[in-house]
Order: structure tokens, then C-alpha cells, then sequence
């Protein structure tokens, strides 16, 4: 049997590893356009800020790895064709040798690419994305000679750049269209917490605009934004990304209404024996039973192990994503699972929210940090939809018991009886998510 995988981050190497798991005498070939296979894109804004102390830590496997394996990796290698009907890809390597490569398998993990800005002056020296691992190395040579620096985008990725831009000692601004940061993430009440953590550390937030050019000659000088110009002489643009389909389109492989590649619960697509995941994927949201694209690194884990068992010839399933998600930036965490407030108005539930502060630890406990938790039901039935936190710790697996509650279909009824544990030197002796939990209960 003869599988082939496009792709070689986290829905590639899931698809690999867990076809090879289940095949031991398949042949499988991955594909990749990079030079490095299956490196830590979440982790590119850790190295800028010091936290991780080099690039080369973000390796996932050295290449030894894949020859153990029996994994045939193919780097600096560009698929530039899918030939459904004759079940073969056509590839392209970095000397432009063209080789066609036959399947009985295929897994389409080609990720997602950034959106294109239509903001004036975006192709100037001094202006960045950070996607790959070469961006963030061109980066981190630009922060060498820059004492000021703009972020346009202020979702997760543009936030956790402005820490690693304040780390390194830049003046730095974020501009945001909405009125609130993590717009598709956090509702704006969570969010203001969010907000005023990194304002509290230098961040300017200039939000409910949009940048309209960026400024300079031969290099950037700084952002016009709202008629008004925000100093820089480094912007990055977050400005988010959209899934890359384009060689399955062209191989006449139904993209679904997300624009993402549309797949069943196996993660297979329109065409049978062709499997897609990671960021290029549409799923389901469980909660709603609408189209959804995650765009989220564990996500896309999950869904290449999916698919590369069912590639190999077993059977898996992928039951959609509750898009839950975490982050560290400075002293704090935030976290998210199942749908925000605003989201769930908008598909016609009806809610009832509750919102308890507290502390991670007994209060009168040395370093016991502020906690933030927010627990969305829908009201009818008394379900739990979502949840939210922001805290100064422990928010990575308060977010995971959510995400379970949310899956296994919990009402807050149970959740508010659930039997959790304490000591004063670890929580308080009121877990703050049944808190929250009960008193979303009392609306209801």
C-alpha cells in the first residue's frame, strides 16, 4: 500500500505517524515545501520573546526519526498537482525535477496561509508575517535594530507577538478593528481582563480601527491608523489566516462553506481514498452542528491521527471541534472552549452566563494569583456551551474539564455537584468554575 501525505507539520506528521502505527509495511511519503519538517509554528512567538533559546528547539523530530519510521520525507519539495482518477501527485523539488509520485492513500495537510492584507504600503521593508520558521528568524534579526514596533491584529498570534516585542525592549502598539482583543475568541468582558494584563506591561492598544497604510519610504516609519500615525519602525501583521486549498481544488475536491476542505467524520473529502486535515480542513461543531474551521494546532493533531489510521485502513472518527484554546503572555493565562456568549446569540440559543472571580489558591495563600471564570449554558435545556477563563495560573486544564463537560453533554446541574478536590497551597476550597456554573444556574 502506498500512502502519500502533503504536509509536514502538525496534521502531516499526525497523519504520518499514526498511519505507520497502524500500517507497518505501508510506504509513506511526506511531502514538504520547507526545509525544516515538523517544526512548532505555535512556538515561533516564544523563541522571539526568550522564552525558548533558539529556533532549533522547535523541532519535533530530528530526521533520524522518519528513517526509523520508514517515513519517506521529501523537503524543499512543492506538490503541485493531485490527480484524483489516476491516483498519482505530481511534485516538483527545490533543482525543479518533476516527479509524479502513485497512491492508494493521500492525505492532504497543506495548513493554512496568511490572509493577504489589502493595506496600503504592506510590501515595504520592515513589514513581516509570522507563519514560518523562517519568518521568525527574519524577525528576530529585525528586532536587533528596532526600537519601535507595530502589530496590526489582535487575535492570540498578534498578542503573542507584542510580548515578544516588549521582551526585547520595543515600544510597542496593536492595532484592531474591533472593539475588543481575541474578538473571535473571548467575549469583550473576558477580553478587558486580557487587555488590561498587557497594558500593564506597555502595550498600546489602539482598537475599533482599522490601520489604513503603513508609512515610510525605502522603510517603515510607522502605521496611519483613524487619521492618526502610530510610530514604527517594525510592523507585523496578525491579521489571521485562511485555509490553503488550492491543489485540491484544482483536483475538483469539494471545498465547503467555511472555505475549507469539506471532509466527513473520518476526515475523508468528496473523494473516496483522499483524506484532508489540520488547518485546510472544515469539520463540525458539535454544539451547533454547523461548518466549522478550528485554524488551531491541537486541533490539527487530532484530526491527521484520524486520518491516518483510516488512510492505513482502520477506522477512526473525529467527533468536530470545540476550537479550545490557551495561551500564556506575561504573568497571565487565558483560555477558551465551546462557543462565546456573542456566538451562541448569534445561532438563536438563548443563554445564561455566569462569572465568578476568585483566587487559584487559598487567599490568604503566599503567591495565590486573581482568577476569572465565565460558564455559558443554554438555557432551555441547561447544557454547558462554553467557557472562558483568565487567570494568573491553572487555566490549561480548568479549560480541559470544560471542554469534557461540554462533549459529554453536561447540564450545569452537574457540574455545580461535581466532586473536586482542595487544599489551600493548590485552589480554593469553592472550585471557581462551579461557582461560575451555579450561579449561571440561577439564571436560568
Amino acid at each position: 500500500m502506498k500512502i502519500i501525505v502533503i504536509g509536514a507539520n502538525a496534521a502531516g506528521l499526525g497523519a504520518a505517524v499514526a498511519a505507520r502505527k497502524t500500517n507497518r509495511v505501508a510506504e509513506i511519503t511526506v511531502i514538504t515545501e520547507e526545509s525544516v519538517a515538523t517544526y512548532s509554528r505555535c512556538g515561533l512567538p516564544f523563541v522571539l520573546s526568550g522564552k525558548i533559546s533558539s529556533f532549533e528547539k522547535l523541532n519535533v523530530y530530528p530526521v533520524s526519526t522518519y528513517r526509523i519510521m520508514k517515513i519517506n520525507l521529501l523537503t524543499e519539495t512543492r506538490a503541485t498537482h493531485i490527480n484524483v482518477d489516476d491516483h498519482n501527485v505530481e511534485a516538483e523539488s527545490k533543482d525543479g525535477k518533476s516527479k509524479i509520485l502513485e497512491y492508494d492513500g493521500l492525505v492532504i495537510a497543506t495548513g493554512a496561509i496568511p490572509k493577504k492584507s489589502p493595506i496600503e504600503g504592506i510590501n515595504k521593508n520592515g513589514v513581516f508575517t509570522l507563519h514560518t520558521l523562517r519568518d521568525g528568524m527574519e524577525i528576530a534579526k529585525a528586532m536587533k535594530h528596532s526600537s519601535s514596533a507595530c502589530v496590526i491584529g489582535a487575535g492570540y498570534i498578534g498578542l503573542e507577538i507584542a510580548e515578544a516585542l516588549i521582551e526585547n525592549g520595543l515600544k510597542t502598539s496593536v492595532i484592531g478593528s474591533r472593539t475588543s482583543v481575541l474578538p473571535n475568541i473571548i467575549d469583550p468582558d473576558m477580553a478587558l481582563n486580557v487587555k488590561e494584563h498587557l497594558e500593564k506591561y506597555g502595550v498600546n492598544f489602539i482598537l475599533g480601527k482599522r490601520a489604513d497604510a503603513v508609512l515610510g519610504e525605502k522603510k517603515v516609519k510607522g502605521v496611519s491608523v483613524g487619521g492618526s500615525e502610530v510610530e514604527a519602525d517594525l510592523v507585523i501583521t496578525a491579521t489571521g489566516v485562511e485555509p490553503n486549498i488550492t491543489l485540491a481544488r484544482e483536483a475538483g475536491i469539494s471545498i465547503g462553506e467555511t472555505g475549507g476542505i469539506k471532509t466527513n467524520i473520518k476526515m475523508e473529502t468528496s473523494v473516496k481514498g483522499v483524506y484532508a486535515a489540520g488547518d485546510c480542513a472544515e469539520t463540525t461543531n458539535p454544539i451547533t452542528h454547523s461548518s466549522a474551521l478550528p485554524l488551531l494546532g491541537a486541533t490539527a493533531v487530532r484530526q491527521g491521527k484520524v486520518a491516518g489510521v483510516n488512510v492505513a485502513g482502520d477506522y477512526s472518527t473525529y467527533p468536530g471541534a470545540l476550537s479550545s484554546v490557551v495561551s500564556q503572555m506575561f504573568d497571565f493565562e487565558v483560555g477558551a472552549t465551546g462557543l462565546t456568549e456573542s456566538q451562541a446569540r448569534r445561532f438563536g440559543l438563548d443563554v445564561a452566563v455566569g462569572k465568578m472571580r476568585s483566587f487559584t489558591r487559598a487567599s490568604y495563600y503566599p503567591d495565590a494569583k486573581p482568577i476569572v471564570v465565565k460558564v455559558i449554558l443554554e438555557r432551555e435545556s441547561k447544557r454547558i456551551i462554553g467557557g472562558q477563563i483568565v487567570a494568573g495560573e491553572e487555566v490549561t486544564q480548568r479549560i480541559n474539564a470544560l471542554s469534557l463537560a461540554i462533549q459529554k453533554n453536561m447540564c450545569g446541574y452537574e457540574l455545580v455537584k461535581a466532586d473536586t478536590c482542595y487544599a489551600p497551597s493548590v485552589c480554593e476550597a469553592s472550585e471557581p468554575m462551579v461557582l461560575a456554573a451555579e450561579m449561571a444556574m440561577r439564571r436560568t
